[in-house]
């Protein structure tokens, strides 16, 4: 009999219709390449399958390889797409498990006869016990027994204990893994869940609540070790503790490493630390992504943000003075009048901000705005969670009119972003022909 040792590791498509950002951002899947470092290891047979990069379809793939184990990660807006995967896989008789961001808090969901098991923390390890036959010895887990599920309580995970990242499947798709200009673009996490309580924020939820961070040195040798010279940082927020940041400067600088870096950071850190963030610059960071999250401080303080808007004003002035790419990230919320949706663009021309993002409010499954927001929710489709979609009636207008709106905002930011010639690389009469296809299509 054969000793069927394969193990297919898959990170879902993004979506099926070109509402998305694929081609412009596409991330590594770096938590598939922990989990193929540890099976291998472990002398298990792992593959990986990226749905933003793989031209075969997925159950296609499944039947070519006949895996004995199957492992699915991803977001909220994935969980169909997961489910879809997880079916076919266990039509073909693998033993089907469901991880990741999503599955992590909203592990019911999951409670399907063609999922066997459920991971609800970090620890890829948990992984590995369930495939060598150990699952009652794994901790963060739901388990199906016939129509009934175990549930273990969820444990917060020391990422110093992952291996090193085995990137085989990154290195064979160099031509596809980007942050916008920056191709290739490896990932590299130094730490899970963030220290903040944003309250639309559910990261912060994440490890159980519990802040976990590398060694900064190791941190450092991945990324001397890297045979690309883009770096995104993924951490939630990367700009957190000076000392941190500190000695992972000197250490750059000490092994003579010249890479450009993408990160997060927030905009209190970056108000009080104009030095720093210069010597941050001197050694390569190239873009701050930061939460600016409104052009008004009773939102900021509604979202529990610890910031105002003196602090974000003066965050970006320092990051356009040094040079450093600001990608300011907006949420247009669920009370916004028309005003509001010209304000955000009013404020991006003032503080010259190039690069802008805007996302819908969007209660998370997983928090407990969801059970606030629960009685004005207008879909249950998991799809819609992807902070595009209008997923819970605005208060000061109609759906169609708050979508009316929001698609006026983005072509706006379009056409400032395509006449300072940002993003050569887009295709900027297709996606503003794809923003206003999708202006009519939700109802603008």
């Amino acid at each position: 009999m054969e000793d069927n040792r394969r193990f297919l590791l898959v990170h879902p498509e993004i979506s099926r219709t070109k509402y998305n950002f694929a081609g412009i951002i596409d991330n590594e899947p770096l938590e598939l390449e922990y989990i193929y470092a540890m099976l291998k290891g472990a002398g298990f047979e792992p593959y990986i399958w990226d749905g933003q990069v793989e031209k075969q379809a997925c159950a296609d793939r499944i039947k070519e390889l006949r895996p004995k184990f199957f492992y699915v990660c991803g977001r909220t807006r994935q969980e169909n797409f997961m489910k879809e995967y997880c079916r076919a896989a266990k039509a073909a008789g693998a033993v089907t498990m469901v991880g990741g961001l999503h599955a992590q808090h909203c592990y019911k969901r999951f409670y399907e006869s063609y999922v066997d098991y459920v991971f609800t923390g970090f620890d890829i390890f948990d992984i590995l016990k369930v495939a060598e036959g150990r699952a009652s010895a794994a901790g963060s887990l739901c388990i199906r027994n016939g129509s009934r599920w175990e549930e273990r309580k969820a444990c917060p995970f020391d990422i110093k204990k992952l291996p090193r990242p085995d990137r085989t499947y990154f290195y064979q798709h160099l031509d596809r893994y980007r942050y916008l200009e920056l191709i290739p673009c490896a990932h590299v996490r130094t730490a899970y869940c963030c220290p903040y309580r944003c309250r639309f924020c559910y990261r912060n939820t994440l490890n159980c609540g519990v802040y976990s961070a590398r060694d900064i040195g190791d941190v450092v040798e991945e990324i001397a070790a890297l045979e690309v010279e883009n770096v995104y940082i993924i951490d939630d927020d990367f700009l957190f503790s000076e000392k941190r940041i500190r000695e992972f400067i000197r250490l750059v600088r000490e092994k003579g490493i010249k890479k450009k870096y993408v990160c997060y950071g927030r905009a209190d850190f970056i108000s009080s630390h104009k030095e720093l963030m210069k010597e941050l610059r001197d050694i390569g960071f190239y873009y701050v992504l930061v939460g600016l999250e409104a052009t008004d401080d009773k939102h900021l303080y509604r979202y529990n943000k610890k910031s105002d808007m003196y602090t974000n004003s003066n965050a970006v002035e320092i990051l356009n003075s040094l040079g450093i790419n600001t990608m300011g990230m907006f949420i247009t919320d669920l009370d916004f009048k028309r005003e509001d949706f010209k304000g955000i663009y009013r404020w991006v021309k003032r503080h010259k901000l190039r690069h802008a993002a805007i996302s819908i409010f969007t209660p998370e499954m997983s928090s407990p705005l969801y059970d606030e927001y629960r009685s004005r929710l207008i879909t249950k489709d998991p799809s819609h969670w992807d902070y595009l979609h209008v997923v819970a009636k605005p208060s000061a207008m109609s759906v169609k009119r708050y979508y009316m709106y929001y698609h006026i905002l983005l072509v706006k930011l379009f056409i400032r972003a395509w006449r300072q010639g940002i993003y050569d690389f887009v295709d900027y009469k297709y996606y503003i022909g794809s923003i206003l296809k999708n202006f009519f299509r939700f109802g603008g």
